[in-house]
């Protein structure tokens, strides 16, 4: 009887150490595949940001669509001002300025249209992903809008919005990190935040800033 319960007291002992230990290590396992996956996540919002700023540069609003967004990237030119000349230190030194330079030819300026893949990201850029959220296996794409809001001051702002939430970014690894995942979205909606990954508003003129920034 004795030795069955120092058996017994044998398994607690170990039962209770791995249950220490998990409940140690799981938290930071689930730190390291957080903050990799916001990383990627993060660095392909910045990207649909630059689409978007381009974007609204040639048609002076942001899109909602990813059809429309990427079609221009891959389709539309941009404007891109050569200049051909400088000042010399004799012209600089007589206060001549760049403006007064051109108006006399010493400055030539010359606006070439370039194709929008190749002046935002380069030619070998995967454009049709841009859509996709990173580890998701092309299963989920980022919910993206545009509009307009008005500010204190009654000025019109064209907005945009990209994002994704926690529960997408972490779905394929919840059953293993579920108390993880919702202490992380929990935390988040206490201080007001979004349970997820986002770049722009749509409902604050926020200078299309991440909520990472």
């Amino acid at each position: 009887m004795k030795k069955v319960f120092q058996i017994l007291l044998a398994i607690a002992i170990v039962a209770l150490a791995y249950l220490s230990y998990q409940s140690i290590n799981k938290p930071l396992e689930f730190g390291k595949i957080k903050d990799q996956r916001y990383e990627r996540i993060k660095a392909q919002l910045k990207d649909i940001r630059k689409a978007q700023v381009a974007f609204k540069d040639v048609h002076g609003k942001y899109t909602g669509s990813f059809d429309t967004l990427i079609s221009f990237i891959k389709t539309d030119s941009m404007p891109l001002v050569k200049s051909e000349g400088t000042l010399t230190d004799e012209q600089y030194e007589a206060g001549m300025t760049e403006k007064e330079a051109v108006q006399k030819g010493f400055i030539v300026r010359d606006t070439i249209m370039i194709a929008a893949l190749d002046t935002i990201f380069g030619k070998e850029y995967p454009i049709e992903n841009l859509r996709y959220v990173p580890f998701t296996k092309g299963k989920h794409q980022f919910k993206m809008g545009a509009g307009i809001v008005v500010t204190g001051s009654q000025v019109k702002v064209q907005v945009f919005e990209a994002r994704v939430s926690n529960m997408i970014i972490f779905e394929d690894v919840f059953d293993e990190y579920s108390e993880e995942i919702k202490e992380e979205n929990g935390n988040r909606i206490r201080l007001n935040k979004y349970p997820g990954m986002m770049v722009g508003s749509l409902e604050e003129a926020n200078n299309n800033a991440g909520n990472w920034e």
